[in-house]
């Protein structure tokens, strides 16, 4: 198996490289659906939630509220903190799990883990990975894409770009930078000839 950690701050194009590499047959685990999981209705990593921020980040069915819980935590790096300490370990969980039912599956296998907070786990040894990949785009760039696709506001969206870790640490721990500030085109001719490098890696003895 060749696990590759596969990184970017927000609305710096990850979602894109993830996908085109699960098109070109690589497992993709997503740490942002797991991190929906873990807290989805009847769970206990929800409940912790409800425990600790109130039931005002609740909708009426129970369900988590994200817009009301997203208005706590990005103006509080104090509150995020404790969401992370919530929810990270039952992240981290689910993707062993998931990692090693990709090995036994196929030993093989090129499995991407796509995670935002990928610095913080290098920084906390939660994992090794045979490659990391940050998807990379400036600073403005990315917040015209949050105003734009998401509808935030200029504060909104420097808030969230401020809220992870910056360019200059993903780029630190990178082996390989994407650059995903021009065409869609460029970024995955970049893509393929990375799949290309991590495809014979996985299959080399």
């Amino acid at each position: 198996m060749y696990l590759i950690g596969l990184t970017g701050g927000i609305a710096s194009g990850k979602s894109t490289v993830a996908a085109r590499l699960a098109e070109l047959g690589a497992v993709h685990i997503d740490a942002d659906a797991l991190a929906r999981e873990v807290v989805a209705p009847g769970t206990p990593g929800l409940a912790a939630i409800a425990a600790e921020f109130g039931s005002g980040v609740l909708h009426p069915d129970g369900s988590l509220d994200r817009g009301a819980l997203g208005d706590i935590i990005f103006a509080d790096a104090e509150r995020r903190t404790r969401l992370n300490e919530l929810t990270h370990p039952l992240v981290w969980q689910r993707t062993r799990e998931l990692i090693a039912e990709a090995d036994a599956g196929d030993p093989h296998a090129v499995v991407v883990y796509d995670v935002p907070l990928l610095v913080e786990a290098v920084k906390a040894r939660r994992m090794t990975f045979d490659l990391i990949v940050v998807v990379h785009a400036d600073a403005a760039t990315r917040i015209e894409r949050m105003m734009t696709r998401r509808g935030l506001t200029r504060t909104e969206a420097t808030q969230r770009l401020n809220s992870q870790a910056g360019d200059a640490e993903r780029l630190a721990i990178a082996d390989t930078v994407i650059d995903n500030t021009g065409a869609v085109e460029a970024t995955l001719a970049q893509v393929d000839r990375l799949w290309q490098t991590a495809s014979a890696a996985a299959c080399t003895p």
